[in-house]
C-alpha cells in the first residue's frame, strides 16, 4: 500500500514533533513515523524538564538561543498554554574549570545579553542554599528558565495533528530511497511517497538513513536523573532557587522543585556508550551515589534520594548539532539536538521546515552541517564539555 504526502517527518520526539507541527502549519500534507509509541521513555523528550537558557560558548549559540525564546513564546500562543518558567540561571565555574567562563561572558557579551559575575559570598547572600568552594565564580542570567519536556512534545503533536498532520506510532522505518523527484519511505508495511523528508531519529539515525549511504559519527551513551527530597521544599521551589549548571568535569547541573516537591539533577556526559536497542533501565546506583555526593556538598539541603530515571543523550564528536540536507540528497533533512537541543525545539522546527520547503532559512547554522571536522575528521577527539 502506498500513501502520499508533501513530508514525512521520522520521529516524534521533540524535534520531529516540532518539525511536523511547522510543516502542517504551512498547509502541508504530512506524516509522522515514530518507531515507538508516542511519549515513550526510550529516548530523549520524555520526563519533566528541561533548561532554556542564554549563557553559551559561542556567539552563534547565544543567538540561536534568542530565537528559541521567541519560538516558546510562538508555541505558548498557538497551544493556549503556558510552558516557560523564568528561574534565573547559574553557571558554576569552580577554580580553574574544564569549561571556560570567558567563552560564556564573551558571548553574552556580544550579544547585548546582560549578566552578572557573583562571587562566592555574593552567591550565598541572595541563595544560602549553595555551599561553594572558595575561588568559584558563578555567571547569573536572569532569564534563565525551565521548559516541560513530555508536556511540550505532546503540545507540538496535539497542533500537529490539529493542522492535518498524521501521526503513527509502532511504525520503525525500515527503507529510506531518494528517488530523484521524490522520496520513498517504508515503515510498519505501508510505503509512502513524499517530496521531502525530515529525519530526527536520535539515536536512530543512521539506521534510517543506511540507504542513503551516509553515517554520523553518533555515541549513544546511557544517562540518569535523580529526584532529591529537601526537608523544606519551599527554599527549594522557583523563585527561591536558581536552575544550575557545575561547569568542570565532571559536570552536574539541577533545578529547583518544578511540578513536585523534589529537586532534580543530573550529570551531563556521566554515562556509558549504549546500544539504544539493547538497554537497561535500570538505575545505576554508581552514577547515583556519584551525584548525590556533588549534591550534598554543593546544595547541603537537597536531601535524600527520592528516585532516578535513565535517559539516552545521542552526540555528536563536537557536540555540534546537525540541521542539514543530507549530502547529495537535498530533499531529506536532518535534525539532531547532540543531547542539549530540547531547548531548541520550537525553533529547530521551524528551521527544519524552512529547509524542507524552501531549501534554506533566515538562522545561523552554518556550524551544523555535514561538512565539519568534527563530522569527516576520523581522528577528531570527541568534545562535549559545552
Amino acid at each position: 500500500m502506498t500513501e502520499t504526502y508533501d513530508f514525512a517527518v521520522i520521529g516524534l520526539g521533540a524535534l520531529g514533533s516540532a518539525a511536523a507541527h511547522q510543516l502542517a502549519s504551512r498547509g502541508r500534507s504530512v506524516v509522522g513515523l515514530e518507531r515507538f509509541a508516542l511519549g515513550h521513555d526510550r529516548g530523549a523528550s520524555h520526563d519533566t524538564s528541561r533548561i532554556l537558557r542564554h549563557s553559551y560558548h559561542t556567539p552563534a549559540y547565544v543567538r540561536l538561543t534568542q530565537e528559541a525564546y521567541d519560538d516558546w513564546a510562538a508555541l505558548e500562543v498557538a497551544a493556549g498554554e503556558s510552558f516557560v518558567t523564568v528561574v534565573g540561571g547559574l553557571d558554576i565555574f569552580p577554580p580553574d574549570p574544564a569549561i571556560g567562563l570567558a567563552d560564556y561572558t564573551e558571548s553574552l557579551t556580544a550579544l547585548g545579553i546582560p549578566h552578572e559575575l557573583l562571587t562566592v559570598d555574593q552567591v550565598a547572600e541572595r541563595w544560602p542554599q549553595f555551599a561553594l568552594p572558595e575561588g568559584t565564580t558563578s555567571l547569573f542570567q536572569a532569564r534563565g528558565a525551565i521548559v516541560p519536556a513530555a508536556r511540550g512534545t505532546a503540545a507540538m503533536q496535539r497542533l500537529a495533528v490539529a493542522q492535518g498532520a498524521v501521526l503513527r506510532d509502532s511504525a520503525p522505518v525500515t527503507s529510506v530511497r531518494d528517488l530523484g523527484t521524490s522520496v520513498e519511505v517504508t515503515a510498519g508495511g505501508t510505503t509512502y511517497s513524499c517530496s521531502g523528508v525530515v529525519v530526527c531519529a536520535d539515536a536512530w539515525t543512521n539506521q534510517v538513513l543506511t540507504g542513503l549511504d551516509v553515517s554520523i559519527p553518533l555515541t549513544t551513551t546511557l544517562e540518569q536523573v535523580t529526584y532529591f527530597g529537601p526537608a523544606d521544599p519551599a527554599i527549594f521551589g522557583p523563585g527561591a532557587l536558581p536552575l544550575w549548571i557545575w561547569m568542570d568535569e565532571p559536570s552536574f547541573y539541577g533545578f529547583p522543585c518544578y511540578g513536585e516537591s523534589t529537586v532534580k539533577a543530573a550529570q551531563d556526559c556521566g554515562g556509558p556508550p549504549v546500544d539504544p536497542d539493547d538497554r537497561t533501565f535500570d538505575p545505576d546506583d554508581t552514577m547515583q551515589d556519584r551525584l548525590a555526593e556533588h549534591m550534598k556538598s554543593m546544595l547541603p539541603g537537597s536531601g535524600e534520594v527520592v528516585r532516578s530515571k535513565r535517559c539516552q543523550y545521542t552526540l555528536t564528536p563536537d557536540r555540534d548539532f546537525v540541521l542539514a540536507p543530507v549530502p547529495g540528497h537535498p530533499r531529506v533533512q536532518v535534525g539532531l539536538g547532540a543531547a542539549h537541543g530540547f531547548k531548541f525545539a520550537p525553533t529547530f522546527g521551524r528551521i527544519l521546515a524552512d529547509l524542507a520547503v524552501d531549501g534554506s532559512t533566515s538562522s545561523d547554522i552554518g556550524a551544523f552541517g555535514f561538512d565539519r571536522p568534527g563530522l569527516t575528521d576520523p581522528g577528531f577527539e570527541p568534545t562535549w564539555m559545552v
